[in-house]
């Protein structure tokens, strides 16, 4: 059964930084790719960041763009989501997914796999 867990959220103030962690059952390099969504509060969930696992190639949402960073570390399985310069209008809980199979890769109806998400608050 797979499994993805998401760990470091929190509340920072604007300006911030957080780390969010993705560790996946298994090993991370099985899956194709990886991705990071997010949903605020009467909003869809919306895709932030994805990246292939064989290639390394990232995708970004223009709203995170030069301010988040996603990465993979085949060590530990995980996928990490490195947050910078964090804005009020990034709160919101925040999710990871694993092997995308359709549509555009920062779609959240192409993965197949999610964890259960974790909150990320930014005051200011």
């Amino acid at each position: 059964q797979v499994q993805l867990v998401e760990s470091g959220g929190g509340s920072v103030q604007t300006g911030g930084s957080l780390k969010l962690s993705c560790a996946a059952s298994g090993y991370i390099g099985s899956y194709n790719a990886g991705g990071w969504f997010r949903q605020a509060p009467g909003k869809e969930r919306e895709g932030i960041a994805a990246i292939y696992t064989g290639t390394g190639t990232t995708y970004y949402d223009d709203s995170v763009k030069g301010r988040f960073t996603i990465s993979l570390d085949y060590a530990k399985n995980t996928v990490t989501l490195q947050m910078n310069s964090l804005k009020p209008e990034d709160t919101a809980m925040y999710y990871c997914a694993a092997e995308y199979t359709m549509g555009g890769i920062l779609s959240s109806s192409g993965y197949n796999y999610w964890g259960q998400g974790t909150q990320v608050t930014v005051s200011s």
